[in-house]
């Protein structure tokens, strides 16, 4: 039995539809090449849908692997060819008022239920998708994780890093206490056991000679309370001089009165003060 398509083909077919567009009867109803062309909403989706219909159609021709490259490649670049003008059409309907068919389209999957595989708008469908070079363009390994740089390293490191923010948590200052009591405790009990550390008070104080008449060191060391030399806390040993209390305030009165003198002597007359003191050996 023949097809619908062949039979338009006949001889008689189209001896039939020549006599009818003579006549004015034949009515041609064609899609538009552009979708701006349409004016009419309905005629719109009109277009849409037969657009749609194209598309499963060669959908479904595409899934037969026995097609050859050639062929499959046509038929790739056929459906889509048809999306983008599916597309165009979705446009111009909602231009002219319809339904916003790009809003409540769900994704397009392949017979797997998988998003169809694509490259910058470009999709594969069927057959298509084993092609040479194209499971190669999916099946593309991983980018290495490019070597971060010092200043990228940096970014992140605070004063925590460095442990300066360590004593915040309260847990660190007491348990140093803890060890640094224990680390001395250790060590005074090796000092007291050790017989060599034995030192007498004359040996522990190494005092400056002092002049008989000052009152005040003789009264602090009346006063002075006696030294455990046994105990490392009371142990002091003088390794520079210590001036008196008199030399002190020697010291100190010699500088108020230079500084008395700087004040409201004028330089010739210290000068000549001081040659005068030359002069006489002072």
């Amino acid at each position: 039995m023949a097809r619908n398509s062949e039979k338009a083909m006949t001889a008689l077919a189209r001896w039939r539809q020549l006599q009818l567009k003579e006549q004015g009867k034949l009515r041609i109803d064609r899609r538009p090449h552009l979708a701006s062309e349409e004016l009419n909403v309905k005629r719109a989706e009109k277009w849409r849908y037969q657009v749609v219909r194209e598309i499963a159609k060669k959908v479904a021709q595409i899934q037969n692997a026995g097609l050859g490259e050639y062929k499959i490649r046509d038929l790739n670049d056929e459906i889509n060819k048809l999306l983008r003008e599916k597309s165009h059409w979705e446009d111009r309907v909602k231009e002219l008022g319809g339904t916003d068919f790009k809003k409540t389209a769900p994704k397009m999957l392949d017979n797997e239920g998988k998003e169809v595989p694509g490259n910058r708008g470009y999709k594969y469908f069927g057959a298509a998708k084993d092609l040479p070079g194209v499971r190669e363009l999916f099946d593309q390994e991983p980018p290495l994780p490019s070597k971060k740089l010092r200043g990228e390293l940096m970014k992140n490191i605070d004063a925590d890093y460095y442990g300066y923010m360590d004593d915040d948590d309260g847990l660190l200052i007491p348990s140093e206490e803890k060890c640094e009591k224990e680390a001395i405790r250790k060590k005074l009990e090796e000092w007291k056991n050790n017989a060599g550390n034995k030192t007498n008070v004359d040996e522990v104080y190494e005092l400056p000679e002092m002049d008989s008449d000052d009152e005040d060191y003789v009264a602090g060391k009346a006063s002075r309370p006696s030294v455990d030399v046994a105990s490392k806390d009371h142990v002091f040993i003088a390794h520079v001089p210590v001036p008196s209390q008199k030399e002190i305030e020697r010291a100190l009165l010699e500088r108020k009165k230079q500084e008395l003198l700087a004040k409201y002597v004028s330089d010739d007359l210290l000068k000549e003060e001081q040659e005068s003191k030359d002069l006489l050996g002072k």
